[in-house]
C-alpha cells in the first residue's frame, strides 16, 4: 500500500471547510434558500455577495454537500441543510455553528498556547469567570443558550425515547440552558412533571421557550447556582453537557448533590460527548476536551468507566452507559 498525504492535507486545511460553513450559517443563506431558492446573479444580490468571491463560495458550498445546483443553474438546500439550518425551522440547530463562528474559532487560535500553559483561552483569559462574562450580555447569553440547544437537540431527543421514563414521575434538567433537554422528555411522555435549573437570569429565556412548546403548565423553571444551592428534588436529574465543563472536584460535588436531592430508586443522568475507555476512537470527545481546555479553566471531558467510577464513589449503583447518537453517549446512576 502507497502511503498519501491525503489524510494530512484534509485535516490540516479542515478550516476552509468549516469557516465556510460557518459563514453560510452566519449569512443565512441557508434560510433563505428555504424560503427562494436562485441562481448565481439572484443570490448575489440577495445575499450581498461580491461578485468574485460569490460563485467560488456557492459552488464550495455544493461541493462539501451543503447545497445543490441543479442544471437549471438554481441553487437548493440539501435535504439535511433544509431541515437543520433554516432558522424559521424548530428542527435548526445552528445555534452552536453560530457561536463557534463568533467566539470558539478565534480562541481556538490559541490552542497551542493553551496546550503549553494549560490555561483557557476565551473571555475568562486573565482570571475572570467565562460564565459570568457571558451572563451579564443579554446578547451573548442568548446566542450561548441557543447554542446549546443546537449542539445537544439529538441527545436530548433520544433521551426522550431511550430512558425508561415511565418508572418515574418528575425530572430536573440541572443547568437547563434554553432547557431543550427537558422540553424534549416532557414533550414525549406527557406523564412528566419537569424542572428546569439554572441560573435566575436564564428565566426569561427558558420560560419563553417553555411556553413556544405549549409546556407552561408541566414545566418551571427553578433558580438557583449548583455552587451554593440545593438542587431540586425530582425522581431524575439530569446533567447535559454541563459535567464536562468542571474541574474533577466539581464533577464529584455535583454527582454528590444529585445523590442527596433523589428520592430512593431515584437517577441521575450525566450525558456528553463521552470518550472511549480505550481514548483511541471517540475524536470528537477528545477534540471537545480540548474545546474545554480552551472555554473553561478545569474542564475536561472523561470515559464511560470515569464517570461511573464517579458515580459509585458519591453512593449510586447499577450504573451503564448506553449510546445516545453521534458522539454522544448517557451514564445513568441509580440510588
Amino acid at each position: 500500500m502507497s502511503l498519501t498525504p491525503d489524510h494530512i492535507l484534509q485535516t490540516g486545511l479542515a478550516f476552509w471547510a468549516s469557516k465556510t460553513l460557518l459563514s453560510a450559517v452566519e449569512m443565512e443563506i441557508f434560510t433563505e434558500l428555504a424560503k427562494h431558492p436562485g441562481d448565481l446573479g439572484t443570490l448575489q444580490g440577495r445575499m450581498g455577495l461580491h461578485p468574485r468571491g460569490a460563485r467560488d463560495f456557492l459552488d464550495a458550498l455544493v461541493a462539501l454537500k451543503f447545497l445543490q445546483r441543479g442544471d437549471d443553474g438554481i441553487y437548493r438546500n440539501t435535504p439535511e441543510t433544509d431541515l437543520f439550518l433554516d432558522k424559521a425551522k424548530p428542527s435548526y440547530i445552528g445555534g452552536i455553528l453560530e457561536m463557534a463562528n463568533h467566539r470558539l474559532y478565534p480562541f481556538w487560535g490559541s490552542l497551542t498556547e493553551a496546550v503549553r500553559t494549560g490555561e483557557s483561552q476565551n473571555e475568562s483569559k486573565g482570571g475572570h469567570d467565562p460564565f459570568a462574562t457571558l451572563y451579564a450580555d443579554p446578547a451573548k447569553l442568548k446566542e450561548f443558550l441557543r447554542a446549546m440547544s443546537g449542539v445537544s437537540r439529538g441527545a436530548n431527543m433520544a433521551i426522550a425515547q431511550k430512558f425508561p421514563w415511565a418508572k418515574y414521575q418528575s425530572c430536573a434538567d440541572i443547568g437547563t440552558a434554553q432547557g431543550d433537554l427537558v422540553t424534549q422528555i416532557t414533550l414525549a411522555n406527557p406523564h412528566l412533571q419537569g424542572i428546569g435549573f439554572d441560573l435566575p437570569e436564564v428565566a426569561p429565556i427558558f420560560e419563553d421557550y417553555i411556553a413556544a412548546n405549549g409546556l407552561a403548565e408541566r414545566v418551571k423553571f427553578a433558580g438557583g447556582s449548583f455552587f451554593t444551592d440545593e438542587l431540586p428534588q425530582a425522581d431524575v436529574l439530569l446533567f447535559g453537557h454541563i459535567l464536562h465543563d468542571w474541574n474533577l472536584d466539581t464533577k464529584l460535588m455535583l454527582l454528590n448533590k444529585a445523590y442527596a436531592a433523589l428520592p430512593v430508586g431515584g437517577a441521575v443522568v450525566v450525558y456528553d460527548s463521552i470518550i472511549d475507555d480505550a481514548r483511541k476512537e471517540n475524536a470528537f470527545g477528545l477534540l471537545m476536551s480540548l474545546n474545554m481546555l480552551i472555554e473553561t479553566p478545569g474542564g475536561f471531558d472523561y470515559t464511560g468507566a470515569d464517570c461511573i467510577s464517579w458515580m459509585q464513589e458519591a453512593g449510586f449503583t447499577n450504573c451503564r452507559v448506553e449510546h445516545l447518537v453521534g458522539p454522544d453517549s448517557m451514564v445513568i446512576g441509580i440510588k
